[in-house]
């Protein structure tokens, strides 16, 4: 018995470790829907400006969904003052309907690559701001919006 407890603790711990992993979190929505005024606010602090790396981004919903995909605003403010902006669209469902993303249930976990090979110029805290940009004001069926940035 002591060995199955010790074979699973150390399974837990190799399958948890993520050597890549910089960076992963996730800010749930309110449960009556996301609101266009709603923003998830992600700040980072980085001092490797050599280093490339690769940016997420998470969405969970829920089969209820009423859309294929989803527009993101991601706005980045650089620790230098400057702010960059840009708007990305995360097809959740293909054609057909079916959901791309992993799930459970009724819950779907997608993952789309938002920067490839990037750096950052400058020392210090990046905070990433992500907004829907879609059409509702009260956007329903998504259940958390996150971002994960991984060393290259």
């Amino acid at each position: 018995m002591r060995h199955v407890v010790i074979l699973t603790v150390s399974l837990c711990i190799f399958i948890s470790c993520d050597p890549k992993r910089i960076f992963e979190e996730y800010r749930p929505v309110e449960r009556k829907g996301w609101h266009k005024d709603s923003v998830m606010i992600f700040a980072i602090d980085l001092q490797d400006t050599y280093g490339l790396y690769n940016m997420y981004l998470n969405v969970r919903n829920r089969g209820t969904y009423p859309n294929r995909n989803i527009w993101l605003s991601i706005s980045t403010h650089f620790p230098d003052g400057r702010l960059r902006t840009d708007t990305v669209e995360i097809l959740l469902a293909d054609p057909s309907g079916r959901w791309k993303g992993s799930g459970i249930g009724d819950l779907f976990d997608s993952q789309i690559l938002y920067r490839k090979e990037m750096k950052f110029p400058v020392r210090g805290e990046y905070q990433f701001i992500i907004r829907h940009a879609m059409r509702p004001v009260r956007l329903e069926g998504i259940q958390d919006v996150g971002m994960r940035l991984e060393k290259n």
